[in-house]
């Protein structure tokens, strides 16, 4: 059995939850909470010395960073794939999900808004316009990339969901649990809605998870 290093919260957590459902494929959970610093924990760290979930172990391999492990899980189960065949279609999906995984989430996530308190001195409501921010900066490029794209339709490439509606279903989570505004993105907001309503997605919702709180 596979071992998944989780938490409930963590949005590259659930993009690796959502991937492994998705494909029908079964894990056991290892809730991890970052709230007790358990992700620093000696036994944690020897896991993964990086420190961070999520971790996925498989025949004894330690698999980490998110699009990594959803990367290797669509080589090795390629049904139903999160990558489209043709070139530029893929190329346009990583693009998408790089947004998020790489100019969104990097930016807003717990350590960052920790020293943006912690060691810059921020208030709450600073914070929270750092956070929103940086949504908007990645959002706005994400729905003008959906929209010069013109190949949306029911997700982000065409009928068949893949990487960048896995990426985006979280951070629109996410966005929301901090009240960002996500009026003027109405796309990405209806693409990401219609994805978490999958049973397969619904299933690894940070709220069904056992270590929610």
């Amino acid at each position: 059995m596979r071992q998944l290093y989780t938490f409930f919260r963590s949005s590259t957590s659930y993009r690796v939850r959502i991937a492994l459902s998705l494909k029908g494929l079964d894990w056991e959970a290892r809730y991890v909470s970052l709230p007790r610093m358990e992700h620093k924990a000696a036994d944690y760290l020897a896991t993964n010395p990086q420190g961070l979930v999520p971790a996925l172990v498989e025949d004894g391999q330690v698999l980490t960073q998110s699009l990594g492990i959803l990367e290797y899980l669509d080589e090795v189960y390629p049904e139903p794939p999160l990558l489209p065949r043709a070139p530029l279609e893929r190329a346009y999906v990583r693009a998408l999900a790089l947004i998020v995984s790489c100019d969104i989430h990097p930016l807003n996530n717990v350590r960052v808004l920790k020293a943006l308190k912690a060691r810059w001195g921020l208030a709450d409501a600073a914070v929270d316009d750092w956070y929103a921010h940086w949504v908007a900066e990645g959002f706005r490029g994400f729905e003008a990339m959906l929209a010069r794209a013109g190949r949306a339709a029911s997700y982000c490439l065409g009928d068949r969901i893949g990487l960048a509606d896995i990426c985006l279903v979280p951070q629109v989570a996410n966005a929301r649990r901090f009240n960002c505004d996500l009026s003027p993105y109405p796309r990405l907001v209806a693409i990401a809605d219609r994805a978490a309503a999958l049973p397969a997605i619904a299933r690894v919702a940070p709220q069904t998870q056992a270590d929610a709180f």
